[in-house]
């Protein structure tokens, strides 16, 4: 029997500037946070096939790139209103930027991935009228910094796993 296996990178939301986004995870959807942590994903399996470009690029990268912010817009509904997604605005060239870096000698002009943090995935969860009205009345953060890059992996449908991390320079909050 073959493995199916699946690696990304990830922006993991900070701890700290998790918990609520962790709370409404744990309620609606415990399938999705048993897997895996708040995050935004940077870059999917099928544009890190070769791994090892990639991990070259973020070695590079992270000697100078600093931490990122991403801004955050109103909660919204999405695949035919079964799942839920805090959406970042659409003034995010940081996360643009990086993506772009970090693809750099593998894909000339990445698609414009939208970045946003899952809060119900479609495929463990539903989002009724009911829980997307109680989400909307909760104070969810709409600024984040993110302060590594995480190669995570999944292993048929399993928990997600750290295999690495690529921390950025720190710098003052804009």
């Amino acid at each position: 029997m073959t493995s199916n296996i699946r690696r990304q990178l990830t922006l993991f939301v900070e701890p700290t500037d998790a918990v609520t986004i962790e709370q409404i995870r744990q309620e609606f959807n415990p399938r999705q946070f048993a897997i895996i942590k708040a995050h935004v994903t940077l870059c999917r399996e099928e544009e890190i096939e070769n791994l090892e470009q990639v991990i070259s690029n973020l070695s590079m990268l992270t000697q100078t790139q600093q931490s990122i912010f991403i801004k955050f817009g109103k909660v919204a509904r999405f695949d035919n209103k079964k799942g839920l997604l805090l959406p970042a605005t659409n003034d995010n060239k940081e996360y643009y930027n990086l993506r772009r870096q970090v693809l750099s000698g593998l894909i000339d002009n990445p698609r414009k991935q939208e970045a946003h943090i899952t809060l119900l995935h479609p495929r463990n969860s539903i989002c009724t009228d009911k829980i997307f009205e109680q989400v909307l009345e909760i104070n969810l953060p709409t600024k984040l910094k993110f302060k590594r890059i995480s190669v995570i992996e999944q292993e048929n449908g399993g928990q997600w796993k750290i295999l690495q991390e690529f921390n950025l320079t720190n710098r003052i909050q804009d």
